[in-house]
């Protein structure tokens, strides 16, 4: 069983940045893809990026949504067993709770943009961009 805690939302103002950090317990990531997800009020849960599988030594594949393309990155740190959102220029249009999750794919793009069947959600961090 795997257990996913968010952390590293707050406020921010436009142009700040925020570094979210997804870390597992329970068990390793290395057999889970990682996305981040958020959901603003009112709105449908979106992906904003996620991360592939590390079979071997094979750099991991990612993906963004156009709207974050240039402003996150996202990276694993396996030796701590977490998944990093590095959040710059942050926009109030980013303002949303932000959720990490894993499945066991090695479909990363579609893990993000098909926002259903996760193994695994934690239970968000809330961003808020404003000034």
């Amino acid at each position: 069983q795997l257990q996913l805690v968010e952390s590293g939302g707050g406020l921010v103002q436009p142009g700040g940045s925020l570094r979210l950090s997804c870390v597992a317990s329970g068990s390793t990531l290395d057999y889970y893809a990682i996305g981040w997800f958020r959901q603003a009020p009112g709105k449908e849960r979106e992906g904003v990026s996620c991360i592939g599988r590390v079979p071997g030594r094979t750099e991991a594949s990612t993906y963004y949504v156009d709207s974050v393309k240039g402003r996150f990155t996202i990276s694993r740190d396996n030796a701590n067993n977490a998944v990093y959102l590095q959040m710059n220029s942050l926009k109030p249009e980013d303002t949303a709770v932000y959720y990490c999750a894993a499945k066991r794919t090695f479909l990363v793009q579609r893990m993000c943009v098909v926002v259903r069947d996760m193994d695994y959600w934690g239970e968000g961090t809330l961003v808020t961009v404003s000034s």
